[in-house]
């Protein structure tokens, strides 16, 4: 059987290795000792992607080897959860012999939960009729007879739900529950048990503090809701529309009172803050009425923008969550002008690739 197998045994090598490289590219700015959280070292992702192999009547899914672009067969996936895994053998049992269902079926997504959710998206390179919805109500059924499930179809210009395009999500952190709603091709954290992780240590930093939170690039409030407790009010942002719905959700599913969420981007925050533009989407939201001293930022692999660095620099305490650490190297280049690193920590989200998730906490000199 076709797998895309995992060594367990070179785990901590790897792990390692990481830590090496990041203490030896962020040394220039005093960091001596990294705090390192390791992954599971297998069944550790709770999303993946397939293309789908159309071989006569054979039907399976595939990967594209990274080096050499070729296709590889892949029967099971060691770095899924097992829940992924088990969902990939039905589907294949199911749409092999499923005309309707597998013709023009070119890519499969899923997306599960610790929690025992799943979410699978089928793409199309064809229009999805009533034929195609009939068939995938009987598919769904089915596959509920096992699985906590659901499907959605995905075509050009098309999104077909069959009744919900989100998994909900529950992370344990410090004792405590937090559900998060996560929506179908929204970003979210892949490995969730190193997400609790790192929202513990972002508790961790922030219990002592006190006055208001600011998070920027909030996302569906993954940091802000579990931080909120930390502080009097809590103030974020984030440009995705689904993604601020998500967060909406998750503040009453948490039963959080003193967060607010505005569909911002930064440089668009930036200018609000300094003044410089007024926007409507603010209401009634006096941002100056705010007394935030902390302010945590998770950009995209882009990093921050100058001006963004610059307001984030304004704060006495600086928390940087980061996927990528090239620009993080960049950014500290502003932030480090003004403050200095107190903690620095590694989440290894990615195992066995040469991603690594920092968190960074930073204090005014």
């Amino acid at each position: 059987m076709p797998v895309i197998e995992i060594d367990e045994s070179g785990y901590d090598q790897q792990l390692a290795e990481k830590e090496q490289r990041i203490l030896a590219q962020f040394s220039r700015f005093g960091v001596n000792q990294l705090e390192v959280f390791a992954s599971a070292p297998k069944h550790y992702r709770q999303r993946a992607e397939f293309r789908v192999w159309h071989d006569g009547d054979d039907l399976y899914h595939i990967m594209f080897d990274q080096q050499s672009k070729e296709k590889v067969r892949v029967d099971r996936f060691d770095p899924g959860a097992e829940l992924i895994n088990e969902l990939m053998s039905a589907m294949i049992a199911e749409l092999k012999d499923n005309e309707v269902m597998r013709r023009k079926l070119f890519q499969i997504d899923y997306l599960t939960t610790l929690s025992g959710n799943a979410l699978i998206s089928l793409l199309y390179h064809k229009p999805l009729d009533e034929q195609w919805l009939e068939a995938a109500q009987d598919l769904q059924a089915r596959l509920q007879q096992r699985f906590n499930v659901e499907l959605i179809g995905r075509a050009r210009k098309q999104k077909q739900v069959l009744a919900t395009d989100y998994v909900i999500e529950q992370l344990e952190v410090n004792g405590r529950t937090y559900t998060y709603q996560q929506v179908e091709n929204s970003f979210t954290q892949p490995n969730a048990k190193v997400n609790e992780l790192m929202l513990a240590w972002a508790q961790d930093i922030c219990t002592p503090l006190s006055n208001d939170l600011l998070e920027l690039y909030c996302g569906n409030g993954n940091f802000s809701i579990a931080l909120a407790d930390s502080f009097n009010r809590v103030l974020a942002t984030e440009i995705s529309k689904s993604s601020v719905h998500s967060a909406q959700y998750n503040i009453a599913a948490n039963k959080v009172e003193n967060l607010d969420i505005i569909r911002m981007s930064s440089e668009e925050f930036t200018q609000a803050m300094r003044k410089e533009r007024t926007f409507t989407r603010l209401g009634d939201i006096d941002l100056h009425s705010y007394d935030c001293q902390t302010i945590l930022v998770d950009p995209p692999r882009a990093g921050m923008d100058e001006l963004t660095c610059k307001l984030t620099s304004e704060y006495d305490n600086i928390i940087y969550i980061s996927c990528n650490p090239e620009t993080l190297e960049r950014d500290l280049e502003i932030l480090t002008q003004t403050h200095e690193i107190a903690r620095f920590a590694i989440f290894d989200q990615f195992p066995y690739t040469h991603h690594i998730e920092s968190g960074v906490y930073l204090k005014r000199k």
